[in-house]
């Protein structure tokens, strides 16, 4: 296996690239003593790719190999050897690709600032991609990057969102502003909740990791701050969690607007 090849494992992450680029996937590798409903359902639709594109190669194998590829990870009897997908570098290729494709639709944007869980990621990107974010931005140098673990957990988000690692986080947030896209950071002592903010325009929401939140320079480069409503005796929400109430609140706006 080339050292540029990925590594995906589990359903979902290998059931993603297999509907979306089968060409990219160099093996597709098998547990063949799991005779379930859902691994055959899953062997059928894997054949069907392989007939249609014959450079990818279906390859009968047991747990124990796919346990030793996939660095000891829960793979569920499914594990891809893929070629990387090419994704846009940088947030200025998002928005021109944005532009270029004429949907007509404003940029939502999600900035995760010091999220460090690969778990945390993966359960970001997987809501980014079901609210049609354009991409997940977050800093080099306080952010976990895209592995096995984010990946397994995106359910094959992390194949479909661009994620973005900026070394400067502050002046690409400034970068955003002069792109006339409105940056909201969240924030418990913010006056305003999420739901009494328009969010049908350009938007960058921006949330910290759970516990310390944003940095301070983070939180002072945001137009504004909102906060989550907490009626309970609970203080906050995980990120992803608090990443889904909030942009899908801007998709609920904004489907408001297209009808």
């Amino acid at each position: 296996m080339s050292s540029t090849n990925k590594i995906l494992y589990g359903f979902h992450a290998v059931g993603v690239r297999l509907k979306t680029t089968p060409q990219s996937i160099l093996e597709l590798h098998i547990d063949i003593t799991r005779r379930d409903a859902r691994m055959k359902q899953f062997q059928d639709r894997a054949k069907e790719a392989a007939q249609a594109t014959p450079s990818l190669k279906l390859i009968e194998s047991d747990g124990a190999r796919l346990t030793r590829m996939s660095g000891g990870m829960a793979h569920q009897g499914v594990l891809a050897v893929v070629n990387p997908l090419v994704q846009a570098r940088s947030i200025d290729d998002v928005l021109e690709q944005l532009e270029a494709s004429q949907r007509n639709e404003p940029p939502l944007l999600l900035v995760l600032d010091g999220v460090t869980d690969p778990h945390n990621l993966g359960a970001c990107l997987r809501v980014a991609d079901g609210a049609g974010v354009h991409a997940v931005v977050a800093p080099k140098d306080h952010a976990v990057g895209i592995n096995a673990t984010v990946s397994k957990v995106a359910s094959g988000a992390a194949e479909t969102v661009p994620y973005l690692m900026v070394t400067n986080l502050a002046r690409s947030l400034n970068e955003l502003k002069e792109r006339n896209i409105w940056i909201i950071g969240t924030s418990e002592d913010a006056e305003q909740t999420i739901h009494e903010v328009d969010l049908k325009g350009p938007v960058a929401l921006v949330l910290g990791a759970e516990g310390p939140g944003m940095r301070q320079l983070t939180r002072k480069t945001c137009d504004q701050l909102v906060r989550i409503p907490m009626l309970g005796a609970v203080e906050s929400l995980n990120v992803s969690v608090a990443s889904a109430v909030c942009l899908y609140e801007a998709v609920r706006q904004r489907s408001k607007v297209s009808q």
